[in-house]
């Protein structure tokens, strides 16, 4: 259990203080994932044959968006620039945040951030309105990415520590999420004020070359399978000491979720022992807190970081927001259950 302890701290708090571990953090967690799993005893054939396998629709899904959205890239942004004309701002701003949030469970939350910059960099408006923009699609694209095992990691290895159905998470929280990005979808049409000026966010748009999609492709496989060890490494110390936690307890604990990537939390947390109710909480808290700040997604540090937003930028708008909708569902879910 100390060993289980230590690797968890490291975990949680490496990648966030020390920059060597940020920009290295699939190999970091490839790393602590095999001393978690070899530590605790779970570490045998069947264990390397799932990480081994447990990546690979994830990591096909984002090669082959990859590839669609550079190929694309050109038309869509012709597209974008048609879609801007015709509908009001407000309306395009809104059906931007949905189509992201509800495409990013197939299209996968990496291309889904990806093609929010280029939208957001083709569109003229101010930095404030720009930033607004960028920081509820990241909303919306973590918590849709969320409803498919192929949409982002923490459904990846969420799904591989239930041994549950491709449907399994659409099923679980999809009736909570759904309505959440329509919610934000229409938010968008109120906070987000279509000032046309020079002065937005200003990010290079060269195409990716092959080579970048190939690397990127190969991290999510890495990250995955690291997640996978150390999810399943984490088990004694999960059973021991989560699983009798409250739902609500869970579900605000969870906050931290917004400083520390949501997946490494969910392979530290989720347990085939837990009842439903219980992985709903986790994982609303985990996904919904995620967008507060630029650490808590990858679409947040994707697109912070192709738009130069500041960590004080995103947290000024993203953090009210985001504890607006934890108190919203905090009560929904105390209603309903």
């Amino acid at each position: 259990m100390i060993g289980l302890v230590i690797i968890l701290i490291l975990v949680l708090f490496l990648p966030f203080s020390v920059k060597k571990v940020e920009h290295n953090l699939e190999i970091f967690l490839f790393i602590m994932g095999i001393a978690a799993a070899a530590i605790s005893g779970m570490m045998d054939g069947h264990l390397i044959k799932k990480a081994l396998l447990d990546p690979i629709n994830i990591t096909l899904a984002v090669l082959i968006a990859g590839l669609v959205c550079k190929w694309l890239q050109g038309p869509l942004e012709k597209g974008v620039l048609a879609l801007n004309k015709l509908l009001s701002p407000r309306v395009f701003f809104a059906l931007t945040v949905i189509i992201l949030g509800l495409a990013s469970s197939i299209i996968t939350a990496i291309i889904a951030a990806i093609v929010l910059v280029i939208i957001v960099n083709i569109l003229p408006l101010d930095r404030k309105s720009e930033i607004r923009l960028t920081v509820l699609a990241c909303f919306s694209i973590g918590l849709g990415a969320v409803l498919t095992p192929i949409g982002e990691p923490l459904s990846t290895i969420t799904i591989s520590k239930l041994n549950e159905d491709f449907f399994y998470l659409l099923k679980l929280i999809g009736p909570e999420v759904i309505p959440a990005i329509l919610v934000l979808g229409v938010l968008t049409m109120f906070l987000v004020k279509p000032h046309d000026s020079a002065e937005g966010l200003k990010s290079e748009q060269n195409a990716e070359t092959y080579g970048e999609i190939l690397i990127r492709s190969l991290k999510i496989y890495l990250f995955v399978m690291g997640l996978t060890f150390l999810g399943h490494g984490f088990e004694p110390l999960i059973n021991e000491y989560v699983i009798g936690l409250h739902p609500n307890l869970l579900y605000w604990i969870n906050m931290i979720s917004a400083i520390l990537d949501n997946a490494t939390l969910a392979a530290a947390e989720v347990s085939p022992a837990m009842n439903a109710q219980t992985i709903q909480a986790v994982l609303l808290g985990l996904i919904i807190s995620g967008g507060m700040l630029i650490p808590g997604n990858i679409p947040n540090i994707i697109s912070a970081g192709k738009l130069n937003i500041t960590s004080k930028e995103w947290a000024r708008f993203g953090v009210p927001v985001g504890l607006i909708i934890m108190l919203v569902y905090f009560v929904v879910l105390i209603v309903l259950n």
